[in-house]
């Protein structure tokens, strides 16, 4: 009997949770199996994730194909009828040791009375984010406080495989932290879905803003805590002062801002404006002089004309962004962007290529104001590490993994940074 195998695709919400069945699967004795977590943020990720469950079977013939992830939780009858496929699971039932248990007792899945095995996500109320401490590599954990989004953009199909908004009690989050710097991380990432609307669901409705504050007050010993990819307009008053006040949180931002022109910014159903992105981006800046930005943006969003995307094109520079997630558009089936009047894909193409040119020349500005400065570096290998912005550097010498060096920037390559 061969071990398990997991393949993940998509966010670092999925990778958490590929961790949390892999404890589950090992815990119920399966084996002989292959476990493909899918991702379903475009119909490129949903093509991909049939690809490589194809893929997988002819390298696996003997073993039984499970299908999991936000992609088999919207379209599980696409899944199913794939003759390579043996078994979907939905996005709450992955996380349920139960599920693992039944499927180890049925290796061929004799007696699991459905290939089908998906219910309905927006009827979830709590999230399993209690399942493993955290996971990453030696020197970074990634820690769930949140899954689901209550918006619905007009382009994203993901609340129908994520459901609604439900958040990790703050106290769950906090112990899991205090575990993971025991066993020795230096770094803590908050991870989820649309992070900042945690605690809408619990009582007294905190804010992430207070989640972040309680950590570094309850965990004195984590050196570095960092927040993942946040909507702007959702940043709550405590947020902004930890961010301004707290060294330990480390000043890179990823912000959900998908476009820089307000008509555009409307009919994606996006809650901001492109003149609070501006006022966000300056307000933070002023308050931490050091903070880096990253940013997605879409482009060729249905309607946009040419000035609308040089509005997009401005944001880079009047938001002083660095890491840029470009996304060309592409129509997601059921969402209602997919019915708007669509671009050529040449035009699509073009932009997205003119928008990742100017993310470059921003990467390089960066760089280049790096040299000569002095970095705390937290080391993912022997020769490389990140620093507080999260830009990598290089070392000549080997160093210890999952370190924080004390580092000075003498030189730059075209991504990164060079370290004496």
């Amino acid at each position: 009997m061969s071990a398990p195998k997991f393949m993940t695709q998509g966010c670092r919400l999925n990778a958490y949770e590929t961790e949390a069945m892999k404890e589950l699967a090992h815990a119920a004795g399966l084996n002989n199996v292959v476990v493909v977590n899918t991702c379903a943020v475009t119909a490129e990720a949903v093509r991909k994730s049939k690809q490589e469950i194809r893929k997988l079977r002819r390298e696996n013939p003997k073993a039984q194909m499970i299908v999991t992830g936000c992609a088999a939780q919207i379209e599980p009858k696409t899944f199913s009828e794939m003759t390579e496929v043996d078994l979907v699971v939905g996005n709450t039932e992955k996380m349920q040791a139960n599920t693992w248990k039944n499927i180890s007792k049925s290796p061929d899945f004799v007696g699991v009375t459905e290939k089908v095995l998906v219910d309905d996500i927006m009827s979830v109320k709590d999230t399993a984010g209690h399942l493993i401490d955290g996971f990453g590599t030696r020197s970074r954990a990634y820690v769930q406080v949140q899954n689901g989004c209550d918006h619905r953009c007009t382009f994203c199909i993901i609340p129908y495989g994520r459901g609604n908004s439900r958040s990790v009690p703050a106290g769950v989050v906090v112990d899991q932290i205090q575990r993971l710097v025991g066993k020795g991380y230096n770094e803590i990432v908050l991870t989820g879905v649309d992070i900042t609307s945690w605690g809408a669901d619990l009582p007294m409705i905190p804010k992430l803003g207070d989640l972040v504050q309680r950590i570094l007050k309850l965990v004195p010993d984590l050196p570095r805590l960092r927040i993942s990819s946040i909507d702007s307009v959702e940043a709550d008053p405590a947020l902004i002062d930890a961010v301004a006040s707290e060294m330990r949180l480390m000043p890179h931002l990823h912000l959900s801002l998908q476009a820089g022109d307000d008509m555009i910014l409307k009919r994606m159903k996006r809650r901001h404006l492109r003149a609070d992105a501006i006022e966000f981006c300056t307000k933070m800046r002023m308050a931490r002089p050091d903070i880096i930005y990253g940013a997605d943006i879409i482009a060729g969003f249905p309607t946009e004309t040419e000035k609308m995307f040089e509005n997009s094109l401005k944001l880079i520079e009047d938001c002083n962004l660095t890491w840029l997630h470009v996304f060309p558009f592409s129509p997601r089936q059921g969402t209602p962007a997919a019915l708007m009047p669509q671009m050529d894909r040449s035009i699509i193409k073009e932009r997205a290529g003119r928008l990742r040119a100017r993310g470059d020349i921003a990467v390089q500005k960066h760089l280049e104001m790096q040299l000569g400065i002095k970095h705390k570096v937290l080391m993912e290998n022997n020769r490389m590490g990140r620093t507080e912005g999260f830009t990598e550097v290089l070392f000549s010498s080997d160093k210890l993994k999952g370190v924080i060096v004390d580092a000075k920037i003498i030189e730059r390559t075209q991504t990164q940074l060079i370290a004496e």
